[in-house]
């Protein structure tokens, strides 16, 4: 049986949450329609948007599902923007860092490219956090918009979300937050840290695939990225009801005792790491060695090509990564270990393990156990493709 130690890329549906969605999916009525079967709908599906908006600190007219963390970012940048540069008005810099997820930096760049946007990129240091200093130095009323992470989806870091905000709405700045790592295994709060827009996933936290949501400050103006119905705030199309309502169970049940089940994440991410760097000396953690996400573990390993380590776990049983899913498949180092200052070589040697609610301590104990033996063979080997891989190393 495999192991599942890649909860940062998606997480197994939780059964409340499967048995929700399939009691939704037969319900007939489009919520947008006024006959009474469409107001069932409706009811259902405000219902859910209320729930999703108690998990996050936020008011239910703020919550504008989507169809994923995708979408979401994509509606918050570019949306921004455009209602940041309404006529004659200039505001064409955009601040980002390089070691945000792609959705980011191919919007931004997408933005560049074809709306004139000009890219102020915000440093990050070794440990992957955003270097306060340079964005307060770099607001300006000529900036649009700022964009950043809650938590690095690769490292791990988290991020200082709350002190950014402050100093951008010193110049009137907003500033969209990438949640879809933090939400669920840190707390959220829409409302605190002040932000203007933020996006979240269900498939993170227990959801289905599919569904995700932006929330929107009221205060905030996001220009829509699809037009047709105006179903919600700056977003048209018919609501997927059955699906935000799993969502809404997803979000409930990762934010019940959110505090008690991250310490316990926590003590098994630590476990994992000790045990790690004891098995493999060699290995060297990425991120901050404490203010990071509870599940997630990043090591570096010199000499070895991480794409042949993951796959001679996975033939040992246990499902990891390299970074982003996003970008697997692709062999090249991560953009965020280099964004940190790391060489190309040795940012190939990466393996992200990041741990769930539904990870044991016998699991952590068995990666570790297999973990040097697949470390010494893909140094030793030096294979990027999984064909040569498998060929040279059975499951036995």
């Amino acid at each position: 049986m495999t192991i599942y130690l890649d909860h940062a890329a998606t997480t197994p549906m939780r059964p409340a949450v499967v048995e929700a969605f399939a009691a939704a999916l037969p319900v007939v009525g489009n919520p947008s329609s006024i006959h009474s079967q469409g107001q069932s709908a409706k009811r259902m599906l405000e219902e859910a948007r209320e729930i999703v908006a108690t998990s996050l600190g936020a008011d239910s007219v703020e919550v504008t599902f989507t169809s994923g963390g995708t979408e979401a970012i994509n509606l918050a940048i570019k949306g921004l923007f455009w209602a940041r540069n309404v006529g004659a008005v200039s505001r064409p810099r955009i601040l980002v860092a390089r070691a945000e997820h792609h959705a980011t930096i191919d919007a931004v760049e997408w933005m560049r490219e074809h709306d004139g946007a000009i890219l102020d990129w915000i440093p990050v240091d070794a440990s992957g956090r955003i270097d306060i200093d340079y964005v307060r130095g770099a607001l300006a009323d000529d900036v649009a918009l700022v964009t950043m992470l809650w938590a690095n989806n690769e490292v791990g870091t988290l991020q200082p979300v709350s002190e950014v905000s402050a100093l951008a709405a010193v110049h009137g700045v907003p500033v969209h937050v990438d949640a879809v790592s933090a939400f669920g295994y840190v707390p959220v709060d829409f409302h605190a840290v002040g932000v203007a827009a933020l996006s979240v996933s269900a498939h993170k936290i227990g959801g289905p695939v599919g569904v995700g949501a932006l929330l929107i400050a009221r205060s905030a103006t996001v220009t829509p990225l699809i037009h047709g119905g105006s179903q919600q705030r700056s977003r048209s199309g018919t609501l997927d009801a059955p699906g935000a309502v799993a969502f809404a169970v997803a979000a409930r049940e990762a934010t019940d005792g959110l505090t008690t089940k991250a310490l316990q994440l926590t003590g098994l991410r630590d476990s994992l790491i000790s045990g790690a760097r004891a098995a493999v000396p060699g290995a060297v953690l990425r991120g901050d060695a404490r203010d990071r996400l509870p599940g997630n573990v990043h090591f570096t390993f010199p000499g070895c090509e991480g794409d042949s380590l993951l796959f001679l776990l996975d033939v040992a049983g246990f499902s990891v990564s390299t970074g982003s899913a996003c970008q697997a498949g692709v062999p090249e180092a991560s953009h965020v270990l280099l964004a940190m200052g790391l060489d190309e070589p040795t940012a190939r040697g990466a393996l992200r393990i990041s741990l769930g609610e539904t990870t044991t301590a016998a699991e952590v104990a068995q990666f570790v156990e297999a973990l040097p033996r697949a470390v010494e063979q893909a140094t030793a080997a030096g294979y990027a493709s999984r064909d040569t891989v498998l060929g040279h190393y059975p499951s036995t």
